[in-house]
């Protein structure tokens, strides 16, 4: 039996190690591109769905406004999602510098009120290129310009572009940001590898008409997430090799870890319960196999206080997995110009595997809390 068990953990970290070697692999195909730097003529739009943001709105209108684009290209429509705050007051002062403030007013219950708020911005907008991004977020000057140029040099359908924690005031904040690294490269590296299947809807542009042509929103509706990654696979199945990972530093959008762990574990829940609309089960399976994975480094884990045979194979697969969860992250993490939280790999891989293991178990099932509203 304990043969049997120890094969099938190395099995299954046989299976890890193909996946990181295969990100990594994805990572390094994305070269920097090459981009157009003057002479834009394409209209933009940028889309935001707002609810109860009062706090840092402000921030992130401002940023927008202070973009180096040219302002007769650029449109700027915010969707004030029923707040509750003074989210639609602020958005509304903003109105002389030309910030388009829609209402939503939508008197039956939805579950993805998000979707709904997007989809009425785009109905509204006038730009060829939507880029999505969210309303606690910030950028740099150079961050449209950046994209566009990359839009109108390479032609692609959609641009995925990086998101990246900063401001942690905290441990638990920066070990957010180092796995949160490690997933913008997994998205990065499923395109590099020609493979779109993930990315985040914070740093998201698309061609208006491709949005209309796989039919928006639809089919994907019924879920208060996926706005980005289920999204992007829609488009993916119709164009395949026009999707494109933006990996220059300007590109970047910056955002807030979570404070405090009941809001991180229902921000993971509500990013796990895309995957049961996955339409590549090959992913699904996948993801499936990493569940198992680490559920046998616990297992082996906890079985070693009973035969310190199971303490080998576990020493065996954490030592696996920081080896090349670092050849991972110190390309990455240099991307961000964050190496130096790589020296938490010893302590955020334990916590890591213990919370995949449980947001796997609970990440589909029942409600769950977001924006002060129970969705599914």
């Amino acid at each position: 039996m304990i043969a049997l068990l120890s094969t099938l953990s190395l099995l299954l970290t046989g299976l890890f190690l193909c996946v990181i070697i295969y990100i990594i692999k994805g990572w390094n195909a994305v070269k920097r591109p090459q981009i157009k730097l003057s002479g834009f003529t394409t209209k933009v739009t940028v889309l935001i769905a707002a609810r109860n943001e009062e706090e840092k709105i402000h921030l992130t209108i401002e940023d927008i406004l202070a973009q180096d684009y040219p302002k007769h290209l650029t449109e700027i429509i915010l969707v004030d999602d029923h707040s509750t705050d003074r989210t639609s007051e602020i958005i509304g002062s903003y109105a002389s510098r030309g910030v388009k403030l829609l209402q939503l007013k939508e008197d039956k219950p939805l579950n993805s009120y998000k979707k709904k708020a997007l989809a009425e911005a785009i109905k509204l907008s006038s730009g060829e290129l939507m880029v999505a991004t969210d309303a606690d977020c910030r950028m740099g000057s150079k961050w449209l310009s950046t994209v566009v140029g990359y839009y109108e040099m390479h032609n692609p359908v959609m641009i995925s572009s990086p998101v990246s924690y900063f401001e942690e005031k905290s441990l638990f904040e920066r070990m957010q940001s180092l796995e949160f690294y490690s997933l913008i490269a997994t998205g990065g590296a499923f395109i590099g590898n020609g493979h779109a299947s993930t990315c985040n809807g914070a740093n998201l542009a698309y061609r208006k008409d491709i949005f209309y042509e796989v039919g928006g929103f639809k089919g994907i509706d019924d879920l208060a997430s996926g706005d980005d990654e289920l999204l992007l696979q829609k488009v993916a199945a119709r164009y395949p090799g026009k999707i494109g990972f933006l990996k220059l530093y300007d590109a970047v959008v910056f955002t807030h870890a979570k404070h405090n762990l009941k809001e991180f574990m229902q921000q993971r829940r509500r990013w796990a319960s895309k995957s049961v609309k996955y339409k590549d089960k090959k992913v699904v399976a996948l993801v499936v196999g990493l569940w198992l994975f680490n559920v046998s480094v616990l297992l082996n884990f906890c079985a070693g206080f009973f035969n310190t045979s199971f303490f080998k194979v576990f020493a065996l697969q954490f030592s696996l997995v920081f080896l090349f969860e670092l050849i991972l992250l110190l390309p990455v993490t240099a991307f961000f110009k964050r190496r130096k939280l790589t020296w938490l790999l010893p302590i955020s891989i334990p916590l890591y595997i213990i919370y995949f293991v449980y947001i796997g178990i609970i990440g589909n099932k029942g409600k769950y809390h977001w924006k002060g509203r129970m969705v599914r």
